[in-house]
């Protein structure tokens, strides 16, 4: 080589040793915790975009994108997660339960829709094995889905437990249902005269009936024995598996003293036992008592606020109430009730009354909450969150109002222009629609969960369940959204199905748009690079699914700050009806390709007929009959679930990631 091409090569190499000292060496990513690839994930960001993959560190997302860029953040401790295509929702946001609630009422009776009979013999039961003076008590009794919807009595209740004081909740929370007993041990008589914001109700003899609403059941309720710290616990955690179990990992806990968010939660949160992230509100009632003084002497800077715990538990909001609800006919309305003349409900307050209630927590920065269904208790609510606004503006106040069920149209205006989210449980439409139109007629009806109208004017909706008043499930909320049909299917083509919202408006309720209602929209609601690592992941493609099977989609694996909370074990097979599993007292028989369950279950189960047809059964339900071949097992009659449905005119979905049969609508 020549002295000239040596010095050529040499300013060549030179000038490549310059240029690549120019360029920043590529950090390698450090190693994620855990990836998860090849997902069908719905991000439910700004832009509604979808990914592939997940990368968590810690309890924060890292990445979220394609799985060749996940790949980036594969370590030798990695645990590393094939979703198989399987669909990935953010973890789900319920907007509005009872979390305490929830729990207890799963240490109770469960009344929930069942036939008034069956409620009998459960209170029946109980009470040949209570102790003398035994307290017995249940929830969801629903008279609007008995053959009588009058509501029950007394000596009913009697007739099954003379002994023991019996008080059971309707669904909606604002009714009980009491015995001769409770009543006598409340010192409530014929004479006893109705309290501000409830009734006693009586027959025609003026006799009391037995059912009471709202604050005419704190006499009653006063006598109960509280729950023990450590039942309130199991309680607690009983409620946190149900959550867990569907998807849910955050909860918006609709009203609790701040004794038991110290006593109950706090204790459980550092022992690490419960993990579901609860937006906690203190009840407040009244502008003077010990609640309003620990709100002023604990007051909330919005700007600098952190949830305590981690990210799971937040105390800036207060619960009020307004008054009661549609189906006990205690809900606040403007006029009368269009099926009881000369009755407009029980209002909780007069304006002058809750005026002052609003101000001392509005102005300690406290978030405002408040229970309103009738259009009177929510014009009461925006008069006075308007006036504590204009006495202390505030820029991003996020004061809320729960249920905002039956509203007047230009108080929907009134409160979107000042900024007040209407929280919703759109269950709520599809149980209430059996009475609602009764309640209030034909034009207040046209303010009534009003979703579609509340969107079109640019205002977002939280979604939650108000469980125990429905059930938790919120694949039943997503549902209810998206077809405002019954589980049932009814009314064919949805009720008001104008007042529908679209699947990612759905989805949005149960996720961001609940996260931004509690001012956590900056760390959930959405799977984005640095919020939580909360998701779920679910059997069927919610977007794309029969609209008849989102009722029953199950959840396989929840997520909560990247660890599991929830697996769903398949070991047998679940049979969805009307959005809820058959039981069986007998196990599936499983062929290839083939489900085969107890004939007898399923025929109770379902309310269908049988009779015998030749060496066949013919099994009929809303006038379709299926004639079957019947296999034997053990001394048991089995048929087959897909020849059985179809044959009745249903439409059968087979889910294979969950082992669930969908029965859909007749076909």
């Amino acid at each position: 080589m020549s002295h000239k091409h040596f010095q050529k090569l040499t300013a060549t190499l030179l000038s490549l040793i310059m240029l690549l000292a120019m360029v920043p060496a590529m950090a390698a990513e450090p190693a994620a915790d855990s990836v998860y690839l090849n997902g069908n994930i719905y991000t439910v960001d700004e832009d509604f975009s979808k990914a592939a993959a997940l990368a968590i560190r810690g309890d924060r997302l890292v990445y979220v994108g394609t799985d060749e860029g996940a790949r980036a953040y594969i370590g030798p401790d990695t645990n590393v997660v094939d979703l198989g295509g399987k669909t990935v929702l953010p973890g789900l946001v319920e907007g509005h339960m009872h979390v305490t609630g929830l729990g207890s009422s799963l240490m109770n009776l469960d009344c929930f829709w069942m036939p008034k009979q069956t409620i009998l013999d459960q209170v029946k039961a109980a009470a040949e094995k209570a102790e003398p003076g035994q307290w017995i008590q249940g929830r969801g009794w629903m008279n609007t889905v008995w053959e009588d919807t009058s509501y029950p009595t007394k000596e009913e209740l009697d007739a099954v437990a003379p002994n023991n004081p019996v008080f059971l909740t309707r669904a909606c929370g604002h009714m009980g249902w009491a015995n001769s007993k409770a009543l006598e041990l409340a010192g409530i008589t014929k004479d006893t005269p109705n309290p501000q914001g409830g009734e006693h109700l009586r027959n025609a003899d003026g006799e009391l009936l037995g059912c009471m609403t709202d604050t005419a059941m704190s006499p009653i309720r006063g006598l109960i024995p509280e729950l023990t710290m450590e039942q309130q616990k199991e309680a607690l955690l009983k409620a946190q598996d149900q959550l867990f179990s569907y998807g849910l990992t955050s909860a918006m806990d609709a009203g609790n003293t701040v004794e038991v968010y110290e006593d109950v939660f706090g204790p459980l949160y550092e022992s690490g036992e419960l993990k579901l992230r609860v937006y906690g509100m203190i009840s407040h009632t009244a502008a003077d008592n010990e609640t309003a003084e620990y709100l002023k002497a604990n007051p909330i800077d919005p700007e600098t606020y952190t949830p305590l715990y981690n990210n799971h538990l937040s105390l800036r909001c207060v619960k009020m109430f307004a008054d009661g609800s549609l189906g006990a006919r205690s809900a606040a309305m403007l006029e009368d009730y269009s099926d009881r003349a000369g009755h407009i409900g029980d209002y909780r307050y007069t304006q002058e009354q809750v005026n002052p209630i609003v101000k001392v927590a509005y102005d300690a920065g406290y978030q405002v909450a408040t229970h309103a269904i009738g259009d009177g208790a929510n014009h009461q609510m925006i008069n006075a969150y308007e006036a504590a606004i204009k006495s202390n503006p505030r820029e991003d106040h996020r004061l809320r109002i729960e249920h905002f069920q039956i509203v007047a149209l230009e108080d929907i205006d009134r409160a979107l222009e000042l900024g007040i989210l209407p929280s919703m449980q759109t269950t709520h439409a599809t149980s209430d629609m059996l009475v609602a139109e009764d309640r209030v007629g034909s034009e207040r009806i046209k303010g009534a969960y009003a979703w579609r109208t509340i969107l079109d004017k640019g205002g977002i909706i939280a979604n939650g369940s108000d469980a125990p008043v429905e059930l938790v499930n919120p694949y039943h909320g997503l549902y209810a959204a998206v077809t405002r049909c019954s589980r049932l299917g009814a009314p064919d083509g949805g009720w008001y199905i104008n007042e529908a919202m679209t699947r990612e408006e759905a989805l949005r309720s149960f996720t961001n748009w609940s996260a931004y209602a509690e001012f956590n929209e900056d760390i959930k609601g959405s799977l984005e690079v640095g919020k939580l690592a909360d998701f779920v992941v679910i059997d069927r493609d919610f977007m794309t699914c029969p609209a008849q099977d989102i009722k029953d989609i199950q959840a396989l694996l929840t997520v909560s700050g990247g660890e599991v909370v929830y697996t769903r074990n398949n070991a047998v097979p679940t049979i969805m009806w009307n959005g809820l599993p058959l039981t069986y007292n007998s196990e599936l028989v499983i062929d290839p390709g083939t489900v085969y369950v107890p004939l007898n279950d399923t025929i109770n189960g379902i309310g269908a007929a049988k009779e015998a047809a030749g060496e066949k059964v013919r099994i009929t339900l809303d006038g379709r009959s299926a004639e079957l071949p019947v296999r034997t097992e053990n001394g048991v009659d089995y048929v087959g679930v897909r020849a059985l449905f179809e044959g009745l005119g249903r439409n059968v979905t087979w889910y294979g990631d969950s082992q669930t049969v969908s029965i859909g609508w007749l076909a």
